[in-house]
Order: structure tokens, then sequence, then C-alpha cells
């Protein structure tokens, strides 16, 4: 038999998150962002062994993928966003957190709902890398190449080219009838 609970926190409970994370960036301070990355990647690792309830594994899943992103040269994020990414990390991968990840069944609850906090904070980055992801592997299909070989620089530049083929595509569609071309000099 399955229970199912659900677990609010709203804008005001928010501030007590905010509080915990900073904590945790005050014992990491002096460690490298790599240390931090490294430090996560160890604990997710540890966390996978452990016996926990499946709506907290499903959401250290993106924990996996909050340090893919930080660590892909081919994405390569600029040092202000990885930085986001980094900080976020930084709870997850301090083992003295609000309820310390060697609690049997529990020590990872918190880091749950920190991820779902964070994950809503870095949307933005989380849906762009998720969309490089899959334009890379498309792309290193279509090549026939090791998608690591494939970089941002070449996903810009299709996207670029998608959205503007999209425009001219939608220019056809709203034209109006006729053969009218707006023309403008520029001096």
């Amino acid at each position: 038999m399955a229970l199912e609970f659900s677990i609010e926190i709203t804008d005001q409970d928010l501030p007590f998150f905010m509080e915990a994370m900073k904590r945790a960036e005050q014992r990491a301070a002096g460690k490298s962002a790599q240390q931090i990355l490294d430090e996560a990647a160890r604990t997710f690792a540890s966390s996978q062994a452990q016996q926990m309830p499946e709506f907290v594994r499903s959401r250290l899943a993106g924990v996996e993928n909050l340090i893919a992103m930080a660590g892909d040269e081919g994405w390569g994020l600029s040092a202000e966003d990885k930085s986001r990414v980094v900080s976020a990390l930084t709870y997850f991968s301090d083992p003295e957190d609000l309820i310390p990840d060697n609690v049997p069944v529990l020590g990872f609850l918190d880091d749950a709902v920190m991820i779902e906090v964070v994950q809503g904070v870095l949307r933005p980055e989380i849906d762009a890398y998720a969309d490089f992801c899959d334009y890379r592997s498309q792309e290193a299909s279509v090549r026939g190449t090791d998608a690591a070989k494939v970089g941002r620089e070449e996903w810009l530049e299709d996207r670029r080219a998608e959205l503007q083929a999209r425009m001219r595509s939608r220019r056809q569609s709203y034209a109006p009838s006729g053969s009218w071309t707006p023309h403008f000099k520029f001096t």
C-alpha cells in the first residue's frame, strides 16, 4: 500500500531554507568549486546505496544533473552561472545539514526538499542545459561522433539559424497579399 503526501513550501517558508543554505556555505568557506562538485558527486554516489523513500531518491537525480551541468566543458557555463549551480550544490555536499545524511531512511529528506527549491530557482539553467544535451546527442548521432565533441558554440549557431528560419517562415505567413516588401536605407 502506497501513502501519498505533499509538502507545500510557501514564500514565507523560503527564508528558513535560505538560512540553511547560508550555513552550509559558511561551513564550505575556503573550498574551491571543484572540491564542492567532487563532494556533491561522492555524496550522490553514496546516497544511491542507502535505503530511502522513492520520492527522495527521485529528487536526488536532480543533483546528478546539476553536477553534470557545472562540469560540462562543452556547455561552458559562465563563471557567474557556474557559481550559482555550485552554490546550490553546497547544501547537498554538506553531511551535517538539517538532517544529517547518515540518519537511516530520512537523512536525505531535507536534501530532497532543498533540491526542489533549488530546481525552481535554477529552472532557466536546467531547461537550457537539457535543450543543449538533447541537441548534442542528436547532433552527435547525425555526425557519428562522440557527444562530448559537440560544443555550445555549435548549438548556439544552430539555434540562431533555427530561430531565423522560423522568423522567415512566419514572415511569409503574415505578409499581406501582393508583393510589397519593406526596404529601408541605412545611412
